[in-house]
C-alpha cells in the first residue's frame, strides 16, 4: 500500500500529538511493508500569523490531492478576539467544505482502567461502546437566510434550519452500513414533534430502514437521548443525527470517558480524502511541555487506516496497542498518570506486532 498523508498540526499541542501519530503510522508501515509519504501544511492560528488566512489555497489543494488528512487542533488565546475578521476555526470550515466531508464519526468506548475518571458511576459504564454520526454540512450552521436585522425598531436574529433530502439520505445510509458491521442497532435522533426538518429526517430514515431488515431502527427525540446518554449509555450502538444535535450530543457523550484526550474522530465524504482529528482542543496551557495526551490523535490515525486506506487489520492493531498501553497504566496526567507524550507513544509502538 502506497499512500500520501497530509499533516495539519495546527496550534497549541497540535504539533506534538500529530508527531506522535506519525510515529505510530511509520511503525505500522514498517511492520506491514506499506509506504506512507507525509507532507505538512499550516492551518489555524499559525497559518493566520504567516499567511493572513487560516488555510491557504495551496494547503487545501494538497489535502484534496492526498489519500487522507490528519489534523491536530486549532486556536488559542492569541486569536480569540470574536471581532477578528480572520479566525482559526475558519480554516476548519474551509477544509471540511473543500473536502466535501459530510459525516463526522465519533466513537465512545470505555476503557476499564479509566472507569474511575468518568463522572458516572461504574455500573452505568458497563458495556458502553457507541458510534455517533453527526451530519456536517447542513442545518442551522449553514442555512440561509441568516443574520441580524432591525425591524419595527427592534433588532432580531435569524438562523435557518435547512435540510435537503439527499443530505439526510447519504448520512443515514452510511449509519445503517456502519450499524450492520457492529451490533445492528441504529438510533436516529430528531425533534420530529416540533421541527419540519426533523419530520423529513424521520420519514427518510424510516424508508431507508426497510432496505436494512437486519438492522433495528429506533427513532428518538433529542431531549430523550440527552437523558439516556447519562442514565443508560450502554443502550446505544450507532446514533445518527443532524448537525447541531450532533454537536451537542457528541460533547455530552465524550464526558462519559472522563477525558476528551482519548477520543478520535473521522469526517468522511463521497469517496474523497477523509479528515481525521482528535475531538479535543489545542490546550495551549500545556503546549510544548511534552505532557499532551496523544491517544485521541493516534486513534484518529487508526480511523484513517480503516476508512481511507481500507487497512482494517492495521487499524485494529493500533486500537489494541492503545488499549494495552492504557491498561498498563502508561497514561498522561489528564488520565491520572504521569507519563510523557513520548513515553505513551513509544509504549503504543512497542505493542504493535
Amino acid at each position: 500500500m502506497n499512500a500520501h498523508i497530509v499533516l495539519l498540526s495546527g496550534d497549541g499541542i497540535g504539533p506534538e500529538i500529530v508527531d506522535a501519530a506519525r510515529q505510530v503510522l511509520e511503525a505500522i508501515a514498517a511492520r506491514w511493508k506499506h509506504r506512507f509519504d507525509f507532507s505538512e501544511y499550516l492551518i489555524g492560528g499559525c497559518s493566520i500569523d504567516r499567511f493572513g488566512t487560516a488555510l491557504t489555497e495551496e494547503a487545501l489543494m494538497a489535502c484534496k490531492n492526498s489519500s487522507a488528512v490528519l489534523l491536530g487542533a486549532v486556536g488559542g488565546p492569541k486569536w480569540d478576539d470574536p471581532s477578528a475578521a480572520v479566525r482559526p476555526e475558519q480554516g476548519l470550515l474551509a477544509l471540511r467544505k473543500g473536502l466535501g466531508v459530510f459525516a463526522n464519526l465519533r466513537p465512545v468506548k470505555i476503557y476499564s482502567k479509566l472507569v474511575g475518571a468518568s463522572p458516572l458511576k461504574s455500573e452505568k459504564l458497563t458495556g458502553v461502546d457507541m458510534l455517533i454520526l453527526r451530519e456536517l454540512t447542513g442545518g442551522l450552521y449553514f442555512g440561509q437566510p441568516r443574520g441580524r436585522f432591525f425591524e419595527d425598531a427592534h433588532e432580531k436574529a435569524v438562523d435557518s434550519l435547512v435540510y435537503y433530502d439527499y443530505e439526510i439520505e447519504r448520512i443515514v445510509r452510511l449509519a445503517f452500513d456502519l450499524a450492520r458491521s457492529r451490533r445492528k442497532k441504529l438510533t436516529s435522533v430528531d425533534k420530529a414533534n416540533v421541527l419540519e426538518s426533523s419530520r423529513l429526517w424521520r420519514s427518510i430514515a424510516t424508508a431507508i430502514g426497510k432496505e436494512y431488515p437486519d438492522v433495528t431502527l429506533e427513532h428518538a427525540l433529542v431531549d430523550s437521548v440527552a437523558m439516556r446518554l447519562v442514565v443508560s449509555p450502554s443502550s446505544f450502538d450507532v446514533i445518527v443525527t443532524e448537525n447541531m444535535f450532533g454537536d451537542i450530543l457528541t460533547d455530552e457523550a465524550a464526558v462519559l470517558t472522563g477525558s476528551l484526550g482519548v477520543l478520535p474522530s473521522a469526517s468522511l465524504g463521497d469517496g474523497g480524502p477523509g479528515l481525521y482529528e482528535p475531538i479535543h482542543g489545542s490546550a495551549p496551557d500545556i503546549a510544548g511541555k511534552g505532557i499532551a495526551n496523544p491517544i485521541g490523535t493516534v486513534l484518529s490515525a487508526a480511523f484513517l487506516l480503516r476508512y481511507s486506506l481500507k487497512l482494517e487489520t492495521e487499524a485494529a492493531q493500533i486500537e489494541a496497542a492503545v488499549e494495552k498501553t492504557i491498561e498498563a497504566g502508561i497514561i498522561t496526567a489528564d488520565l491520572g498518570g504521569n507519563s510523557s507524550t513520548q513515553a505513551v507513544t513509544e509504549a503504543i509502538i512497542q505493542s504493535i506486532h
